[in-house]
């Protein structure tokens, strides 16, 4: 009984010792973001984390979108106001800067080396309680949640570290310190149920908000409607698909009003690759295809088309 009792304090010191190694890394980073509203904005506060040591720091867009201050509270107790660098919303990321240096970072892992039941520490600042740390396991991978703006965010990592209001930005993380994931969502009602933005997305969108500002994405001017494609046309055109979109409507002045396509056609590709639903046409359309000639497969009736078409700046 001894041994036994004596080999589960082991277990347990060395899973506390991770927790408490994970938190001594990244905790020196993690701040609050405060939110002051305008007129019709109500003000909030989010969670972040300090990235570069002349103050850069990562939050949720939904944390500081429309936001007419911002500040930032420190771990050391200071307290400044911020300036928005950039945001994207459609992955619900967002940088701001204060004016600090030598500040503790957070370093930002590979996402990719993940694992479906590996130790995840979540730490923020949930209802004003400061350096709030939860700790978990991943639950799930490659996990698709609707963003704000209704565009579908791909690569979310599921946990089941508790998160609470106010946890929002605050950075995810592995047992050796390093950030691999941005917590952003918890699905209200339900238990063990988080999600974080994978480190990977991370890295590509932060260094398109420090560079631009924002995330250029290209666009169609197409609204439409995922639906069936009958299946005497999926066996005679060998499509690879059993879904496409019918086009509803096309914006006037639109990339898709200047190119060939009418309301009623059904895409079923994009620049050579199969396209099933809206989602998987926003996810091609990206910042590559700016300006660029692409092909646009079609089902008009009982025609199969190649249509050209110039995506623009969204």
């Amino acid at each position: 009984m001894d041994s036994l009792d004596t080999r589960e304090t082991d277990l347990l010191d060395a899973y506390s010792q991770a927790v408490v190694h994970a938190v001594e890394l990244v905790g020196p980073s993690v701040v609050t973001v405060e939110r002051g509203g305008g007129a019709r904005q109500e003000q909030g506060h989010g969670s972040g984390f300090v990235f570069t040591p002349d103050g850069l720091i990562l939050t949720n867009s939904h944390v500081v979108h429309g936001a007419k201050t911002l500040h930032v509270t420190l771990p050391d107790g200071r307290r400044m106001g911020a300036a928005l660098i950039g945001e994207d919303p459609d992955t619900d990321l967002a940088v701001v800067r204060v004016p600090a240096s030598d500040l503790p970072t957070a370093k930002l892992g590979d996402s990719r080396a993940i694992r479906v039941g590996q130790l995840v520490v979540a730490i923020g600042n949930p209802y004003g309680f400061e350096a709030t740390v939860t700790s978990g396991v991943v639950s799930a991978l490659g996990r698709s949640l609707r963003s704000r703006t209704g565009r579908l965010m791909d690569d979310i990592i599921q946990t089941d570290a508790a998160l609470n209001p106010g946890n929002s930005g605050g950075p995810l993380v592995n047992s050796r310190g390093e950030v691999i994931g941005v917590n952003t969502a918890i699905i209200s009602g339900a238990q063990g149920l988080c999600f974080a933005i994978a480190a990977n997305t991370v890295v590509f969108v932060v260094g398109r908000l420090i560079r631009d500002g924002r995330i250029r994405r290209s666009y169609l001017g197409v609204a439409g409607q995922t639906v069936p494609v009958a299946r005497q046309f999926v066996r005679f055109y060998d499509l690879h698909v059993s879904r496409g979109i019918r086009v509803a409507s096309i914006e006037p002045d639109s990339p898709a009003a200047r190119s060939n396509l009418k309301e009623g056609d059904l895409i079923v590709g994009f620049a050579g690759h199969a396209v099933d639903g809206i989602d998987q046409l926003h996810r091609l359309l990206t910042d590559e295809r700016i300006g660029v000639s692409t092909p646009l497969t079609v089902i008009r009736g009982t025609e199969r088309l190649e249509i050209d078409v110039t995506p623009g700046l969204h």
